[in-house]
């Protein structure tokens, strides 16, 4: 059994869950997360988006710590970007790849660096009869304006492009969309996404 390749990663910690093929608008003002834009930018490059277990997401002195996050995570790349005008930048990115973190440090810049390793890609499968519900559900999802706004790409007959949707749409607790991010088989997420469902609806 090989080793998956590992690589380092700059990290941006938040409150919340990004999926692949999501979009997340953000709003970047810290020293750090600037020139990391810039850089991804310039150089094409992507950074990974983790959950923070305990701690801030914001961090403007060298005498604070970093958040606890989470191991796994998603890659990211930015497709949109904008100034604001409180004078902060907008952009808009989109999620990649998931990843799993096995080291990670702080550069002098405050910057969180993981030394990653990327996760197999989760296998295609069609969405089973059991799940159509869920099916309608997202399909009334993304006629809601805010949905719209984000020009999700979504596949209603793959099984993964439905249980990412959904994971990231549901007023679910983040540590909910954590444990959903980390489930690696697409009808296994659908099944727990059901059960929420069925939770929500009382």
């Amino acid at each position: 059994m090989t080793t998956a390749t590992r690589s380092d990663l700059p990290l941006f910690p938040l409150g919340t869950v990004l999926f692949q093929g999501g979009r997340l608008p953000l709003q970047i003002f810290e020293p750090r997360y600037l020139s990391l834009v810039s850089r991804c930018m310039r150089e094409s490059s992507t950074f990974g988006v983790t959950l923070i277990r305990r701690g801030s997401d914001v961090r403007t002195s060298r005498g604070g710590s970093q958040p606890d996050i989470f191991e796994v995570g998603t890659e990211a790349r930015i497709v949109d970007f904008h100034q604001l005008s409180s004078g902060r930048l907008g952009i808009v990115i989109e999620g990649l790849r998931k990843f799993r973190i096995y080291d990670t440090w702080e550069q002098s810049d405050l910057l969180l660096i993981g030394e990653v390793a990327f996760l197999p890609e989760e296998p295609v499968s069609g969405v089973a009869e059991v799940h159509s519900e869920l099916v309608d559900l997202l399909g009334e999802l993304m006629l809601h304006p805010e949905v719209q706004k984000l020009a999700l790409d979504i596949d209603l007959s793959d099984a993964r492009s439905v249980g990412w949707r959904l994971s990231e749409l549901l007023p679910i607790e983040p540590e909910i969309k954590q444990a959903l991010l980390q489930l690696q088989y697409p009808r296994e997420r659908l099944q727990e996404l059901k059960r929420l469902v069925t939770k929500l609806r009382g």
